[in-house]
């Protein structure tokens, strides 16, 4: 698919023209201020090409689940603060996303200047991908850069309909640079590669295994979607999370490509998930107690597997990171993942808990070769799936 990049037109596009610029601005409030400012960070290399050239960029975003109303909750004003703060060009923040007083704010936008709208979802025709909507966005703009890779799988009017009213339009810096590494991994990964799955769900993860099956050297699992794995394998996993819907589609990976599968030989467990209560480093799970995080056998053969990577992608915690007494998993595997990386490896980490532990435990941009800001987005685009985002900016 191609698609349209920032710097396929002229420097000289872009000045004085009125860019509608969609980005991922989805970040944690805290007593109404930003908590994370990851997201906001990852815009401003887009936002500051465009401005350098004279642009005038209407920013949008949406933030959290408003439910189509405006909630005070969700606005985006303490995002347009911090932006105004790290982006060293002039943002000023209009609290509507259509209408008048948007128009007038556009109209009056100097070049080298940023308006920044209410959050999109404040409005029911954004999730709806309603056309009338996409027109009232459309109407003040010339240009369409979307840069919010994070909601690419999402068909919705800012990122779908939008697009397709306006024939200039383009992908922006972060799109192309997650584009860049996720084709990477798709397409032409250096071998061997390696695969860690983890986190809870297997229901969310049916065709990115089954891509995985097609690709990957070895597929690593941790995490609550390992004792599914390991009861289709006929092991006692006590009181552990089991998906029991899936059983059998596990049982038929196994089938598949046993071989190819790396699980936990040992756990941590305890009998109380919200205490810890009852914690033990054990081979096999006792009947009361649950499994909660990868053993200590299991993080050194982790380790020892990962030695002889030359490519990793990463999705999904290997424990209940949040809770210190079933962290240890994963921060071990942020280590090795940070090593890797300065060993020449390349090493993609992907998906919202993941991305979240990683940074927990001090993994940032520059510890490894990428960090996706998408969360199912990613997943979406490794599994082969049609991103409409990508549909829409191509024109198809």
């Amino acid at each position: 698919m191609k698609l349209p990049r920032l710097q396929d037109h002229p420097d000289t596009f872009w000045k004085g023209r009125r860019v509608f610029v969609r980005l991922d601005l989805n970040v944690p409030l805290k007593d109404g201020k930003v908590a994370d400012d990851t997201r906001i960070r990852a815009a401003l290399p887009t936002l500051r090409y465009l401005l350098s050239r004279g642009a005038r960029v209407v920013a949008a975003s949406h933030l959290g689940r408003p439910r189509g109303k405006p909630d005070p909750r969700y606005s985006l004003e303490p995002v347009a603060e911090t932006l105004r703060e790290q982006l060293e060009y002039p943002v000023h923040f209009v609290g509507a996303v259509v209408g008048a007083e948007v128009e007038r704010a556009v109209e009056n936008l100097q070049e080298g200047t940023v308006v920044l709208l209410e959050n999109l979802r404040f409005h029911p025709g954004e999730t709806a991908n309603d056309p009338d909507f996409a027109r009232l966005l459309a109407a003040p703009v010339e240009a369409y850069v979307n840069d919010a890779f994070g909601t690419a799988h999402r068909a919705h009017a800012s990122v779908e309909a939008l697009p397709r009213l306006l024939s200039h339009r383009a992908i922006g810096l972060l799109m192309e640079r997650e584009l860049h590494w996720l084709s990477f991994l798709k397409e032409r990964p250096e071998r061997p590669y390696m695969v860690i799955l983890g986190g809870a769900k297997i229901s969310d993860k049916i065709p990115l295994v089954e891509a995985f099956l097609e690709r990957a050297d070895r597929i690593l699992v941790g995490g609550g979607m390992a004792y599914t794995f390991l009861k289709a394998r006929g092991e006692a996993v006590g009181q552990s999370l089991v998906d029991e819907a899936h059983l059998s589609v596990v049982q038929e990976w196994l089938s598949r490509a046993g071989e190819r599968f790396v699980l936990p030989e040992d756990h941590v467990v305890v009998e109380d998930l919200d205490t810890g209560s009852g914690r033990e480093e054990v081979r096999e799970i006792p009947e009361n107690r649950m499994g909660v995080d990868i053993g200590p056998r299991t993080r050194i053969r982790f380790q020892e597997v990962l030695k002889e990577a030359r490519t990793v992608f990463w999705n999904g915690p290997v424990g209940v990171f949040e809770k210190d007494f079933a962290a240890e998993g994963t921060r071990f595997l942020v280590e090795v993942l940070k090593s890797l990386h300065r060993e020449g490896r390349i090493v993609v980490v992907g998906g919202g808990d993941t991305a979240a532990a990683a940074r927990t435990f001090g993994m940032t941009e520059d510890s490894v070769t990428h960090i996706s800001t998408g969360g199912g987005a990613t997943l979406t685009y490794l599994s082969g799936e049609a991103l409409p985002a990508l549909e829409a900016l191509a024109g198809s």
